[in-house]
């Protein structure tokens, strides 16, 4: 097939989509009175990629300027006229349009696979207005202010730092430790984001897992708490098995992200205890004898304090785990690795995966991860004992040594 074909027909499948979203909002129009539906903008981004292999052709760009002038003027003209007669000020629409054009031209004059992802990533923030309006008006001042604070830290001061490591065991490079805490903290916040449009009294279920997301050693507290007035603690308990869960498994996403290759020793047992805290949590939910309002609340996990301190522990952890790792091997990296995830497991995963680019062999890497999965779950297990009634950390204690147990037997039998 000629590869222009090909290109033209990604720029009328750019538009068409964009049209389908634009046109099932105003299916209920009557015919003739919207300004543009799925055909219109199927064809303008037909348009801008004719007008973009024309000017090719031609080897002249001003045939695509010239083009896309006339048919934003032409197109915001009508949006206008049927802005006045619906009493309507959104310019979304003539945006679209603009952007359907240019994707359409960007798709044959430029990178493809560029406007394809642009014009889905159009299309699914079109499609997502209700979404985004509710996140707005439960956003406070204080997120907002934490978010911009971290964003011109993030543009402005992280191309700024030395990529490059400062110590002499090689596990202090800033430009890293900065870029991996803002990651960590944007995996959070997609926790926190969940618990913010969910509220925390859908249920002991939603708020629990949602809240997992951003902090289990939160919400293991929480719930250790409430179970000290609670009559039946067991589904508490079940909802903290199930933290923990979510937090086995948000550890290995971190690792598929950031170090693939860790994966392959890691999995098999994560996975395994994962599972065991799944089964024995839905045991113990399963003895609720009514409804429960959840009571776990998420931090911010883009509040500038507590960022600042994670990156501060992570700089230490990081060093400190290539020290001992230089200094005693693979037995000074476990040591370092439990130490740190007894605080903050992430800090720890994060500090062990770094040092795969520095010689460690993959399997300490990921017994490593192991061990701090391992040193957070007795960690978060004693936080319970010291919040909890006995009625409440006892079947928690059973299902972490369940866990443990599992994840060491899938541990010793993928090894053999």
């Amino acid at each position: 097939m000629d590869p222009l074909i090909a290109r033209l027909g990604l720029a009328l499948a750019i538009g068409l989509l964009v049209g389908l979203e634009r046109g099932w909002r105003e299916r209920e129009a009557p015919d003739r009175s919207r300004t543009a539906g799925i055909r219109t903008f199927g064809i303008s981004g037909l348009l801008g990629g004719v007008l973009a292999a024309l000017a090719e052709a031609l080897d002249a760009v001003s045939v695509l300027v010239g083009g896309f002038i006339a048919f934003a003027v032409i197109f915001a003209w009508y949006k206008a006229r049927e802005a006045a007669h619906d009493e309507d000020f959104s310019v979304t629409s003539v945006i679209a349009g603009l952007g359907v054009f240019a994707l359409g031209a960007l798709s044959v004059a430029g990178d493809y696979r560029a406007a394809a992802a642009g014009g889905t990533a159009l299309a699914a923030i079109l499609a997502s207005r209700e979404i985004l309006h509710s996140l707005l008006r439960q956003l406070t001042w204080i997120e907002l202010r934490s978010a911009l604070i971290l964003a011109v830290m993030t543009a402005i001061v992280l191309p700024l730092l030395p990529n490059r490591t400062l110590d002499p065991w090689g596990g202090f490079n800033p430009w890293e430790v900065w870029f991996l805490t803002v990651l960590m903290a944007s995996i959070s916040f997609a926790g926190y984001v969940a618990v913010r449009m969910l509220g925390t009294k859908r249920g002991l279920l939603v708020s629990s897992l949602a809240g997992a997301l951003v902090s289990s050693t939160a919400v293991t507290v929480a719930l250790a708490r409430n179970a000290a007035s609670a009559s039946n603690p067991l589904p508490l308990a079940g909802a903290a098995s199930l933290a923990a869960m979510v937090s086995v498994l948000r550890v290995c996403v971190v690792v598929l992200i950031i170090e693939p290759s860790v994966f392959a020793s890691v999995g098999v047992p994560a996975i395994g205890a994962a599972l065991a805290f799944a089964a024995c949590g839905t045991l113990l939910l399963a003895r609720d004898s009514g409804n429960r309002e959840g009571g776990t609340i998420a931090r911010n996990p883009f509040e500038l304090g507590p960022l600042l301190l994670f990156a501060l522990l992570f700089a230490v952890v990081a060093t400190a785990s290539a020290a001992l790792a230089a200094q005693f091997g693979g037995r000074g990296l476990l040591a370092s690795s439990a130490l740190a995830a007894t605080f903050d497991v992430d800090v720890s995963v994060l500090g062990a995966l770094r040092l795969v680019k520095h010689s460690v062999p993959v399997d300490t890497v990921g017994q490593a991860v192991l061990a701090a999965l391992a040193a957070n779950a007795i960690g978060r297990l004693l936080l319970a004992i010291s919040a909890g009634p006995v009625r409440f950390w006892l079947p928690l204690a059973g299902a972490t040594l369940i866990a443990v147990t599992v994840g060491t037997c899938a541990m010793l039998l993928t090894s053999l």
